[in-house]
């Protein structure tokens, strides 16, 4: 495919794979809204082959997902260096890569995070919660900074950058915890759970509903803590990037404020947000990009730079079960 199919090829992965990241991608200039979908059809393929889903929903059983991780290294790797695949999202991410000067070290990272849900991850700590969702979330929320303008030397702007993935994925496991359940992994930290007296096999017990309510509500408001620090560094995009930026972490914060105002009814119904929801995050963000967010120190936040410096390797990342 050359470029033009390319982008024809991301912009229907992301309509499929997610509206709310769709609906603010449109906010976009033209050129970066294909870049941004560019690199989304690639998160998705690389995500769908691990969890052997069709750009999301159900989880089908993987032969061999420890395989498929490796597929997308280094289809991954012959992307980044310009090489052909023959793979529509791992060329629309050489594509990306090679006209944003995209940092290896992101993707590297974010395949890292898949290759942790093919071994069974399971956290121990909050800090390997985090960790965890640096990987899947909060790197790519890294390249789409690089990808929107951002030096890869602004350690600041991407650390916020990062807050943004973290609280993106923070929501979805508050979100999705009975699907998560259902496919036999779980996100919520040990220490968490024996907090509680929960275990990990007994979450959706009814019996036990109060307990891993609260442990949502934990998840919900980390997210806003996150989100909150993000929109400091959406200051440093353009206008147009920032509106869709601010847009996407409204929408997303409902999910959140959703699943805590549900009070546990999101471990019966999957939460959604309907598409007035959506214009009015819209409309509200397109005033929020005019007025400079108050600084606040994030210090008290985790930072990726520390985890990395432990780590690497998913093999050395965090605990897993099995």
């Amino acid at each position: 495919m050359n470029r033009a199919n390319l982008i024809l090829h991301a912009k229907t992965s992301i309509a499929r794979g997610s509206k709310s990241f769709a609906a603010a991608s449109k906010l976009f200039k033209k050129r970066d809204r294909e870049r941004v979908w560019l690199l989304y059809s690639w998160c998705r393929e690389c995500d769908d082959m691990v969890d052997g889903q069709d750009h999301g929903g159900q989880m089908a059983s993987v032969t061999n997902p420890a395989k498929q991780v490796a597929a997308a290294r280094a289809f991954t790797a012959r992307a980044h260096g310009g090489e052909k695949t023959g793979k529509p999202a791992f060329d629309a991410f050489g594509i990306v890569a090679q006209e944003r000067n995209l940092p290896k070290r992101f993707a590297d990272d974010v395949i890292d995070g898949f290759a942790l849900d093919a071994k069974g991850f399971q956290p121990r700590t909050e800090d390997d919660l985090l960790q965890y969702c640096y990987h899947v979330a909060g790197a790519v929320g890294c390249l789409m900074a690089i990808v929107m303008g951002v030096s890869p030397s602004d350690e600041d702007t991407l650390d916020r950058a990062c807050d943004l993935g973290l609280s993106f994925q923070l929501a979805n496991i508050a979100r999705d915890i009975a699907e998560d359940a259902e496919a036999g992994r779980c996100y919520l930290p040990r220490e968490w759970l024996d907090e509680v007296r929960l275990a990990p096999d007994d979450i959706m017990n009814p019996a036990r509903r109060d307990a891993l309510v609260i442990l949502v509500d934990r998840l919900c408001d980390m997210s806003e803590q996150y989100k909150a620090s993000a929109r400091i560094g959406a200051a440093q995009l353009s206008f147009r990037s920032r509106w869709a930026v601010l847009s996407a972490a409204g929408i997303y914060g409902d999910i959140a404020r959703a699943v805590k105002a549900s009070n546990g009814g999101s471990l019966d119904e999957r939460i959604t947000t309907g598409n007035g929801t959506k214009f009015s995050r819209v409309a509200k963000a397109f005033g929020q990009a005019f007025i400079k967010a108050r600084y606040s120190d994030r210090t008290a936040l985790w930072t990726r730079k520390a985890s990395q410096k432990e780590t690497r390797t998913p093999d050395r990342v965090l605990s897993h079960t099995g």
